[in-house]
């Protein structure tokens, strides 16, 4: 008998042993070939990825990359991120040749999460529903479809204001920051205005987006679980909008270019077929993502920082109210009103560069080719990071300083402020942003000054900045 078990663990050590061979044996020949960049691949199945995802917990994103940067001697280097070879491009050379580089080289790349996320996209895949999302953004994004939307804007941001900060002593800044920019864009995208029927969708939506980019396991209490229960609910939801919309749309009650919804529902591919609805319903859920995140991380850091820096608010203020002072009681600011902001402007970018909302991004190699001496291989993931430029001494002298006047005149050297992105991949509703960004600012600035309850509260990463707390101030309003 004990000859019996010791020859059934005999084997079962040894199963292990060619099991966890096989494993390591498939992990490094990921990384094999001739003249590939420095750096260290970690183990199978997690490589870096606990090391890169852990200093952005801590607050400091950037360390992942300044620290091989160092190590290695080199701005391009080799790791294992999300289980997946990759290369990191850090620096102004290597956000041009990526971006320089979009569907020649490289082209944009997400974790499996965000198809499972997205059933419909597996049709194609996340990266064709991009390229066609992307051919229908442009109308919506020029400026003559932007000047209107300022005054709507506006009207929402008073209404948010009179909602959730006046007659309040103290707020919690991240949560109110998403809420305003949530309802700003089921205004624009989907003419939803009623705060029912947006806090409707609130809740669910802010599940689906915190667990997006997670570890794809589906079951009960996972975060990327509770994403796919929140995205169904949405969807079911969007669904029954679009059908009340077509109806609309037939009998005249909706215009064809009222909104996002409706382009989509008329809009025809080049064999003169609709999106069904399935789709539509996955591009706009997109749309709200991309539309909300972001600019309410770069709103929650602007509150931050003009708490800190007293003469950084005044500045600002001075300039806003200039602007107040110029319009007649209850008018609406304007596409004039916003041009004038430019100070205000200069400090949301020095915001976004020492915060960016948008950490990096990945790409994918779509041939074998060589950069910076180092032969990429075909299939391997690249990340290029805000971080590698925004906070590099030799892009921005004194890094860590809060300093506007980088963006007066010419502004930074291309390709080192990169909030956005680059080249054809930009983020196509950059300068939704900045009219929500700076029509928030008008708006925050004329009611109130304002005072953080936490002085040291921690900053995470995850995968977007944010004050663990919240960011809670105090609040001291202005005379009217």
């Amino acid at each position: 008998m004990e000859v019996f078990f010791l020859s059934l663990l005999l084997i079962f050590v040894l199963s292990v042993s060619i099991g966890l061979h096989l494993l390591f044996y498939k992990h490094r020949s990921h990384f094999t070939g001739p003249n590939l960049p420095p750096g260290k691949i970690g183990w199978p199945m997690v490589g870096e990825s606990l090391e890169f995802l852990s200093t952005g917990w801590k607050g400091h994103p950037e360390k992942f990359i300044f620290d091989r940067i160092s190590k290695y001697s080199s701005e391009v280097f080799k790791t294992s991120l999300l289980g997946e070879p990759a290369a990191v491009f850090a620096g102004a050379a290597g956000n041009k040749f990526l971006f320089s580089n979009e569907n020649k080289l490289v082209h944009a790349w997400w974790p499996s999460s965000v198809d499972k996320v997205f059933p419909s996209s597996t049709q194609t895949s996340s990266k064709e529903e991009a390229k066609k999302m992307r051919k229908l953004l442009p109308q919506f994004f020029k400026p003559e479809a932007l000047q209107r939307y300022i005054g709507i804007m506006d009207h929402i941001a008073q209404r948010h204001f009179a909602d959730s900060w006046d007659n309040r002593d103290e707020v919690i800044v991240f949560p109110l920051a998403k809420r305003f920019t949530f309802w700003l864009a089921c205004r624009l995208f989907m003419s939803i205005e009623d705060p029912a029927h947006v806090a409707k969708f609130e809740k669910p939506f802010n599940v689906l987006a915190s667990g997006l980019i997670t570890v794809p396991i589906d079951l009960p209490g996972t975060p990327f679980h509770r994403a796919i229960k929140a995205s169904n609910f949405i969807r079911k939801e969007l669904r029954a909008i679009i059908k009340q919309r077509k109806i609309d749309l037939a009998e005249g009650k909706a215009s064809q270019t009222q909104d996002i919804l409706s382009h989509m529902l008329l809009a025809t591919d080049e064999d003169g077929c609709h999106m069904n609805e399935m789709d539509i319903a996955d591009k706009i859920l997109g749309l709200l993502i991309g539309g909300h995140d972001t600019a309410s991380a770069a709103i929650t850091f602007l509150i931050k920082y003009m708490a800190e820096l007293p003469h950084i608010y005044e500045k600002v203020y001075e300039e806003q109210m200039e602007i107040a002072n110029s319009k007649a009681q209850g008018e609406l600011l304007n596409w004039d009103d916003v041009q004038k902001m430019r100070y205000s402007w200069n400090v949301a970018c020095e915001v976004m560069r020492l915060a960016p909302p948008l950490q990096g991004a990945f790409r994918e190699a779509i041939t074998d080719f060589v950069f910076n001496g180092f032969s990429i291989p075909k299939g391997w993931k690249l990340y290029w990071s805000a971080n590698s430029t925004h906070k590099s001494p030799e892009c921005f002298p004194q890094p860590e300083k809060f300093d506007p006047a980088r963006f007066e005149g010419d502004g930074p050297a291309p390709y080192t402020f990169v909030p956005f992105g680059g080249g054809p991949r930009m983020c196509p509703g950059k300068e939704y942003a900045r009219l929500e960004i700076l029509v928030f600012m008008h708006n925050v600035v004329k009611r109130f000054k304002w005072d953080k309850l936490l002085p040291d509260e921690k900053i995470i990463v995850d995968p977007m900045p944010m004050p663990a707390k919240g960011l809670p101030v105090r609040l001291h309003p202005r005379k009217p």
